[in-house]
C-alpha cells in the first residue's frame, strides 16, 4: 500500500494546492485536477475511488456523531427545562410551607397570649376574691370585737350597778333615798353621771346631770317614766313604796304599757279583746254583759250571728284544705257571755278555759240565747237594742252547735271558731276520750296555725313561721280565702300577733303545755301523723 499512501499524500497535496490556488482563479483548480485524473491508471483510479468512498464514509460517521451529539445536547437542555421547573415547584412549595407554618405559629402565639390574658383576668378575680374574704375576715373579727367590748361593758355596767347598790344600800342607815334593785318591774336608784352620757328613753333628750332612771332596757328622766293609765310617773316621790321600800311597776308582756301596780285593783278599764290598759280618759264600746271594747279594737268586731257566717265558711275552707273536712253542719251561733257560761253548765263534759270561756263546743240538747242583730251605739259609748232570740239545739250527731261570744274582733272569733271546729273534728271523727291536754293542746294548733295562714295571706311573709310554711303547701283555700278580705290595717295585724302570742305563752297546762308539746308533734311529724298517733294512743308523739 506504499503506493497507495504517496498516492493519497500526492493527491492531498495536490488538492490542497488546488485548494490554496482555488481561491485566486477557479479554472486553475480544475485544470490541474483533469490534468493529474488524465494521468493515473485504472488501478490507481479505482484505489482512488475506494479512498474517496472510505474518506466519505468517515464523514458520515463523523457527521452521525455531531448529529447525536445535537440530539443529546437537546435532551440535556430539556432535562435542564425540567429540572429548572421543579426547582422553581419545589420553591413555590417550600414558601407556601413556610407561609402556613408561619400562620400556625401566629395563631398559636394569639391563641397562647389569649390563654395568658385568661389566667391574668383568674388571677384578678382570686386575688379581689381573697382580698374580699380578707375584707369579710376583718370585719368579722371588728365584730368580735365589738361583740367582746358590748360584753365588757356591761359587765362593767353591771358591776358598777352592784357597787352603787351596795353604796346605796350602806346610805340607807344614814336616812338617804331608798334603795331600787335592777329588774323587769323594779325601779333602779337614781345615779349621778355627767352630762351627755345618757339619752332618755322618753323625751329622746339628754339626761345630763343628776338624777335618772334606769328600766325596761334604756334610761329614763324621773319625770317621763310615766304610768301609761295615770299619767303620773312611777318614782318615789309620787307613788308610795311596796313592804320592802320599792318602787314598783308594771308593764304588759305583749304591747310593753308600763302602769301602777295599784291599777289593776282600783277599776282601771282594759279592753276585753287586746288586754291593753288605756289612759283614764280613753273612749271604750261598753258591751250589755259588762264588757269594754276599745275602739280599735271595735274596728273590726263582730256583733251578731248573720255577720259571723262568711267567717264560718272560712274556718270550714280552711278544714277543707287541710284534708280535714267535716260532712254535718253544724249550727253556729254568737252569744252573750251569759248565755255560754249557761250552756257551758248544761254540759256533761268538756274542757274551758277559765277565768273566761270565749267558745263553746257543745254536745247536748238545749237551748241556747243567740243574737240575732248587731246592737247600736248610743250615747257614752254603748251598746243598746241588741236583739236575741232562743235557738233549740237538737242531736243530730256527735256536736249540736258551736258557740262564740259576740263583740270580738274578727282574728280573734275566727280564732276560738277555729279551736271549736277541732272540738268537733275530733268528735265527729270518731276520736277516744282524750285528756285535757292533747284535746286542748291539738285544737290551740288549729286556732294558731288559722292565725298565721291569715297573717301570711293579708300581710306577706313576714307574718308566717315555719307552721305556716307547712300549712300553705297542704292548703291550697289559705290564698283563696285571702281574696274575700279586704287589706287590714297595721294595728289589725298587731293585734293578730297578740293573740298569737297568747296561745303561745298561755301558761295553763291544757291550754299552754298542750299547744306546745301538740305543736312540736305537728311540727316535726306533720298534721296528719300527728291526728294519727293520737287517734291510736291518745298521746302526741315524740
Amino acid at each position: 500500500m506504499g503506493w497507495f499512501t504517496k498516492l493519497l499524500k500526492g493527491s492531498d497535496h495536490k488538492i490542497l494546492r488546488g485548494q490554496y490556488h482555488g481561491k485566486y482563479g477557479e479554472d486553475r483548480i480544475w485544470d490541474n485536477h483533469h490534468s493529474s485524473m488524465d494521468d493515473l491508471t485504472d488501478i490507481e483510479k479505482e484505489d482512488i475511488d475506494r479512498a474517496i468512498a472510505l474518506s466519505l464514509s468517515e464523514e458520515d460517521h463523523k457527521g452521525k456523531k455531531v448529529v447525536d451529539y445535537d440530539s443529546q445536547s437537546e435532551d440535556e437542555e430539556l432535562c435542564k427545562i425540567d429540572d429548572d421547573e421543579e426547582d422553581e415547584h419545589l420553591v413555590k412549595v417550600h414558601l407556601d410551607e413556610d407561609e402556613r407554618l408561619a400562620k400556625i405559629q401566629q395563631e398559636e402565639e394569639e391563641r397562647l397570649a389569649k390563654i395568658q390574658q385568661e389566667d391574668e383576668h383568674l388571677a384578678k378575680i382570686q386575688q379581689e376574691e381573697e382580698e374580699r374574704l380578707a375584707k369579710i375576715q376583718q370585719e368579722d373579727e371588728c365584730l368580735a370585737k365589738i361583740q367582746q367590748e358590748d360584753e365588757r361593758l356591761a359587765k362593767a355596767q353591771l358591776e358598777e350597778d352592784e357597787q352603787l347598790a351596795r353604796a346605796i344600800q350602806e346610805s340607807l342607815k344614814i336616812g338617804s333615798p331608798p334603795q331600787y334593785d335592777n329588774g323587769s318591774s323594779i325601779l333602779s336608784f337614781p345615779h349621778l353621771f355627767p352630762p351627755g352620757y345618757r339619752i332618755c328613753a322618753g323625751c329622746k333628750t339628754e339626761i345630763g346631770q343628776g338624777r335618772f332612771l334606769s328600766c325596761m332596757g334604756g334610761v329614763w328622766h324621773p319625770e317621763c317614766f310615766c304610768c301609761h293609765a295615770c299619767h303620773l310617773p312611777i318614782t318615789d316621790y309620787e307613788i308610795p313604796t311596796n313592804s320592802s321600800g320599792l318602787i314598783e311597776y308594771r308593764a304588759h308582756p305583749f304591747w310593753l304599757q308600763k302602769y301602777c301596780p295599784s291599777h289593776e285593783l282600783d277599776g282601771t278599764s282594759r279592753c276585753c279583746s287586746c288586754e291593753r290598759m288605756e289612759p283614764r280618759d280613753t273612749k271604750y264600746l261598753l258591751l250589755d254583759d259588762g264588757r269594754k271594747l276599745c275602739l280599735e279594737c271595735l274596728d273590726s268586731s263582730i256583733m251578731d250571728t248573720h255577720e259571723c257566717q262568711p267567717l264560718y265558711l272560712e274556718i270550714q275552707e280552711f278544714y277543707e284544705g287541710l284534708n280535714m273536712k267535716l260532712e254535718q253542719q253544724i249550727p253556729m251561733l254568737l252569744v252573750e257571755r251569759q248565755a255560754l257560761n249557761e250552756a257551758m253548765e248544761g254540759e256533761k263534759n268538756g274542757h274551758h278555759h277559765l277565768p273566761e270561756t270565749r267558745g263553746l263546743c257543745l254536745s247536748e240538747e238545749q237551748t241556747v240565747t243567740t243574737i240575732s242583730r248587731r246592737p247600736r251605739i248610743a250615747a257614752g259609748y254603748r251598746a243598746i237594742d241588741m236583739i236575741t232570740e232562743p235557738y233549740r239545739l237538737i242531736r243530730c250527731c256527735e256536736v249540736t252547735a258551736i258557740l262564740v261570744l259576740y263583740g270580738l274582733p274578727r282574728l280573734l272569733t275566727g280564732s276560738i271558731l277555729a279551736h271549736e271546729m277541732m272540738h268537733a273534728w275530733l268528735r265527729l271523727k270518731g276520736y277516744p276520750n282524750l285528756s285535757p291536754e292533747v284535746e286542748e293542746g291539738i285544737c290551740q294548733v288549729l286556732a294558731h296555725m288559722w292565725l298565721e295562714s291569715e297573717l301570711y295571706s293579708g300581710f306577706g311573709n313576714d307574718g308566717a313561721s315555719s307552721s305556716t310554711s307547712s300549712l300553705s303547701s297542704s292548703s291550697p283555700s289559705s290564698s283563696s280565702v285571702s281574696t274575700k278580705k279586704g287589706k287590714r290595717s297595721d294595728f289589725e295585724k298587731k293585734l293578730g300577733d297578740f293573740f298569737k302570742h297568747q296561745i303561745e305563752s298561755d301558761t295553763s297546762s291544757a291550754y299552754g303545755d298542750g299547744f306546745r308539746l301538740g305543736n312540736q308533734a305537728m311540727v316535726k311529724y306533720g298534721l296528719k301523723r300527728t291526728l294519727d298517733h293520737i287517734h291510736m294512743t291518745g298521746s302526741f308523739p315524740y
